[in-house]
């Protein structure tokens, strides 16, 4: 039975990852390492938690200690890294905790691996799940490529950066079997709502004021986390070792026209008039650093593994309406009183 390390996996994208691995290869050993900080939540895995091939396991990955001891007991075959911090206001507020997490944790586990590995890595695999926000910001025109140079402007895409760069370095001294995913913006369920799109909906509905910064002037690529878990899964599994994959939707839009959309969805889902929600709209000031567009250029991924998006954003956007009004508890829980600080804290109103 291969076993496999997701860590991050009681988070936002790590859940559905789990998921899909637990449901879809009933002979792997999955085991879902995670810190379970404010964004993780084993209620997002309630459907799988009691799977035969599925174990939780509570750590911190900085813990260099911990991660040896869990590698050498369960010597595991592969690892896909998702823990992280991501949010990148938070890192402008404390950049030290960004480092540590996403540049040492990822550190760490890279040893570990080599270690348990002990250069015999033809059947072993290290897939690090990174971001798009890596390559910095673009103009009106062009996409990232993977061969995009890397130009971040923020301390959570330095750190991820930096990570990456680790990961490119122990395949190329060590010959560690490694694999990159650099993605664009997730968006769908469990997702924790100090992001733009659920904290939109939860406000929203509250008909509470909608932050948006600056003018929304701000461009996105969005995809469907749903299918993200698809691209990931395809990568492992048929992905040449060293290489580097780019994940994107195909969907560029403004932040303010997606609010927008947003605001119109919930009118018709709330049964509110035209045009109701989007009063709530509340122009904030801007981020520091505020990268003006990311676009994804997911073509190697299309034509070396045949990924493509499944759904329209359109489509992603109202199924991802309808999960978080079918699943208030959910939602109700994870606002929790750290989270409304934080919330008053940088958006400046409550």
């Amino acid at each position: 039975m291969k076993k496999i390390i997701i860590t991050g996996g009681a988070g936002f994208i790590g859940s559905h990852v789990v998921r899909r691995f637990v449901k879809n290869y009933p002979e792997y050993s999955i085991i879902n390492l995670d810190k379970l900080t404010y964004a993780g939540n084993l209620a997002n895995l309630r459907d799988i938690e009691n799977a035969a091939n599925y174990r939780f396991v509570k750590g911190d990955i900085v813990d260099m200690a911990f991660i040896n001891q869990l590698f050498a007991d369960e010597k595991p075959d592969a690892v896909i890294h998702l823990a992280a911090e991501s949010h990148v206001d938070r890192s402008i507020t404390n950049p030290s905790e960004f480092v540590m997490t996403n540049v040492v944790g990822t550190v760490n586990l890279l040893n570990a691996a080599r270690d348990t590995w002990k250069s015999n890595y033809t059947d072993k695999r290290f897939y690090h799940v990174s971001t798009d926000e890596v390559y910095g910001t673009l103009g009106g025109d062009g996409m990232f490529t993977e061969e995009t140079a890397y130009d971040p402007h923020s301390p959570y895409s330095a750190s991820k950066a930096s990570s990456d760069h680790f990961v490119r370095a122990y395949y190329d001294t060590y010959g560690l079997n490694t694999v990159i995913s650099n993605c664009s913006n997730n968006y769908g369920s469990f997702h924790f709502p100090e992001k733009l799109i659920p904290l939109a909906i939860h406000n929203i509905k509250q008909k509470k004021a909608v932050p948006v910064y600056g003018k929304g002037e701000n461009i996105r690529d969005w995809l469907w986390v749903e299918d993200h878990a698809r691209a990931i899964d395809l990568i492992f599994h048929k992905a040449a070792t060293g290489t580097t994959y780019n994940i994107g939707g195909h969907n560029e839009w403004k932040n303010i026209d997606l609010i927008n959309a947003l605001c119109t969805i919930m009118d018709k889902k709330l049964g509110r008039r035209d045009g109701e929600s989007a009063q709530l709209i509340t122009f904030v000031t801007d981020r520091a650093g505020h990268d003006l567009r990311y676009a994804i250029d997911a073509t190697k991924l299309q034509k070396e593994l045949g990924w493509v998006p499944s759904i329209t954003f359109e489509e992603g956007l109202e199924k991802t309406v309808d999960w978080y009004l079918a699943n208030e508890e959910w939602l109700t829980d994870v606002t929790s009183g750290h989270y409304q600080q934080y919330y008053t804290e940088q958006y400046n109103h409550r």
